[in-house]
């Protein structure tokens, strides 16, 4: 009983990390001796260094995110693997609150090509120089059915997508996917159609989403399943949906989603973000070339 008793109270006495000062340990930097967690400990030449001696040392270990978890992406593993999304509904239920305020905000913020239509010339949307349409139109609903359910889309599948990628591959992942939607949707709609909601981007994490699965070995019909329910409701004229919108996301979400997943480690944020900013490229190509039609 003392001999148990004298070991708890040596396990209580133990140091605790100098950068996370709850968490005990027996370890100590062999340069500074400071007492170091696992999180900390960077492997040198020569038992563990702290990030610190590491930093502004002779060279000595890897650099001090090199023990730092990553995810399948690269990306870092956050505390909280869904905040990017949680910020996202955040976001889109704010504006469907102010639209229901004012019904006037809808138009300012919703996808309008060219206002008024031929022969007239434009004086309000993306081909009057309004380009920021494009990215206002994917935070704007105005139907409780359909920020409802893009929002439960946006839960389901931005949440793993998230903790998956990481939070900076997952909003490029987002943002790609829904301006190539609006792109898509300014491209080939009519100029005076005003197309609004997230959906181009929801689609698109339904394309990363399937890309991740298949990355994975993990079995796609469920997804398989659902994005084609989803196609079934986006043809159906009765529904008055942008399919440019949905074919544009996720088209754009299976390709910079391959990228994220299936890019080399030792060039893979140059392929990831490389093919996100190609993406980009072609949503300002299409936009440009259709206001010239328009123009």
């Amino acid at each position: 009983m003392d001999q148990a008793a004298s070991s708890s109270q040596d396990a209580r006495s133990l140091p605790g990390c100098y950068r996370h000062p709850d968490r005990e340990t027996g370890i100590s930097c062999t340069r500074c001796e400071k007492p170091i967690c696992p999180e900390c400990m960077i492997s040198a030449s020569v038992g563990f260094q702290c990030p610190d001696c590491v930093r502004g040392g002779s060279g000595t270990g890897h650099a001090p995110t090199a023990s730092q978890p990553r995810t399948i992406a690269g990306g870092t593993i956050a505390a909280d693997p869904r905040l990017v999304t949680k910020i996202l509904v955040g976001i889109n239920l704010a504006v469907f609150i102010a639209i229901r305020a004012s019904d006037s905000l809808a138009t300012e913020l919703a996808l309008i090509g060219a206002w008024p239509p031929a022969p007239f010339s434009p004086t309000m949307g993306v081909a009057d120089g309004q380009w920021y349409r494009l990215v206002t139109s994917m935070f704007a609903h105005q139907e409780i059915w359909h920020i409802g359910f893009n929002m439960l889309s946006l839960w389901w599948l931005g949440g793993p997508l998230e903790a998956a990628l990481g939070r900076a591959r997952y909003l490029a992942v987002y943002f790609a996917s829904g301006l190539a939607g609006s792109a898509l949707a300014y491209l080939l709609a009519s100029p005076t159609t005003a197309t609004l909601g997230a959906s181009g981007a929801v689609f698109g994490l339904f394309g990363a989403t399937a890309v991740l699965m298949r990355r994975l070995n993990y079995d796609l019909r469920p997804i398989i399943a659902l994005l084609v329910i989803n196609l079934i409701f986006t043809f159906n004229p009765g529904f008055n949906i942008s399919w440019q919108a949905h074919i544009g996301g996720l088209v754009a979400g299976l390709i910079t989603g391959y990228a994220m997943v299936h890019a080399p480690r030792e060039r893979r944020a140059l392929i990831q973000y490389g093919t996100c900013a190609l993406v980009l490229a072609v949503v300002v190509i299409v936009t440009v070339l259709r206001t010239a039609q328009l123009t």
